[in-house]
């Protein structure tokens, strides 16, 4: 076996389609613990995150695609003109079983990962020239993190909604235990993805009173509600700081790690999906696919990637820590008032300096005091030795 992906999720599955489609006679395999590829999730990005050789490739796997977007704050509604692309896990799992289904293996739950062998929980054991982890994110105490949590829920409603276009922020709603917004995918005329959405401290998940508030936000709107086509939730880190080469210590000497286990998402959005094809970018372009090489090309990936993005962590710091919890929400309502082009650079991880500076100029929204002591980034968890 040439390769062997542990964990068929966003990042490995990409990475795995690349390559297939680039080197047809590279043996893999996709060993995925759950039923499914992909399991239960979506996945977003902004047109204006990918390029456009990206875009072309993302294309197959696609479920939905808008013109534009809106946003709601206390003071302000605005839309945006920028596109907005959403991956299903079932749309993931169609395609990749069309493309690699005699390399994939679901209910196979791995007990263990070397840099060229892993071995299943029940004992059977699988060499490979190189080893990718993917399974997601891990805790550790060399990441300071903040999270987001979030229940979804795809609705269908008895008659049409009426949008056209995501909110993928609905800040207008009572603000509990950190940010709080309703994310609202159109996905047709009489369905809607909704999820109830924390910048939290803590990972904790109270999916009972989510979905009330779910059910509150759609009778507010009006929506009357047939039924509840089905759940996602998720648990997602925010980075506040941490030290990138000890998070990647951590790994098995000559393993490969990929997506959220090797800190790969944007540091204040959560998203994953432009860092998972920015991911299959640098290892399709490899020459050598031998476990040391793309190990070493995996973490130092990963590492630069990090050590790029110290100016998000900054801003983290300051919306968890120098904002009070119920006012998180005015750092959010002020940045969507700048520019449309430098809102897209944002979440495209492409700020310049003079963006860097607008964002942080003026009056903050948030403590003065409490924002200096946010510069210097913290380098573990908060309590580790």
């Amino acid at each position: 076996m040439d390769i062997v992906f542990v964990g068929a999720g966003l990042a490995n599955c990409l990475m795995a389609a690349r390559l297939a489609a680039q080197r047809p006679g590279l043996h893999m395999l996709l060993l995925e613990a759950g039923e499914s590829v992909g399991g239960n999730h979506s996945w977003s990005c902004h047109d204006s995150d990918l390029t456009a050789d990206q875009r072309a490739f993302l294309a197959p796997f696609q479920s939905y695609r808008w013109a534009g977007h809106g946003v709601h704050f206390p003071a302000f509604s605005r839309t945006l003109k920028g596109g907005y692309a959403t991956i299903s896990s079932e749309r993931m799992a169609e395609v990749m079983n069309e493309r690699l289904c005699a390399a994939i293996r679901t209910n196979a739950r791995v007990a263990h990962v070397a840099a060229d062998h892993v071995v299943l929980e029940g004992g059977e054991r699988i060499d490979a020239r190189a080893v990718v982890d993917g399974r997601g994110p891990r805790a550790s105490r060399h990441l300071d993190l903040g999270y987001q949590t979030f229940l979804g829920q795809e609705l269908r409603l008895s008659r049409p909604h009426g949008l056209t276009r995501p909110v993928i922020m609905d800040a207008r709603v009572e603000q509990l235990g950190g940010y709080r917004f309703v994310y609202v995918l159109p996905l047709d005329d009489d369905t809607l993805l909704v999820e109830d959405t924390y910048y939290a401290d803590g990972p904790e998940l109270p999916t009972d009173a989510l979905r009330g508030r779910i059910s509150a936000y759609a009778a507010a709107q009006g929506w009357v509600v047939d039924y509840v086509v089905r759940e996602e939730d998720g648990i997602l880190p925010i980075a506040l700081g941490g030290d990138i080469d000890a998070f990647l210590g951590e790994i098995p000497a000559g393993v490969a790690p990929a997506g959220l286990r090797a800190g790969l998402f944007h540091p204040t959005t959560g998203y994953s999906l432009p860092d998972a094809l920015a991911l299959a970018d640098t290892v399709s372009a490899l020459a050598d696919l031998s476990g040391p090489a793309l190990s070493a090309a995996m973490r130092a990936h990963a590492a630069a990637a990090w050590n790029g993005r110290g100016f998000f962590r900054l801003l983290n710091r300051m919306l968890f820590r120098a904002a009070d919890p119920e006012r998180r929400y005015a750092i959010l309502q002020r940045f969507y008032g700048l520019s449309e082009d430098l809102i897209a650079r944002f979440y495209a991880d492409r700020l310049t300096l003079a963006d860097k500076a607008r964002i942080l100029s003026g009056r903050p929204p948030v403590s003065v005091f409490r924002a200096l002591s946010c510069l210097v980034e913290t380098k573990a968890a908060p309590g580790s030795p």
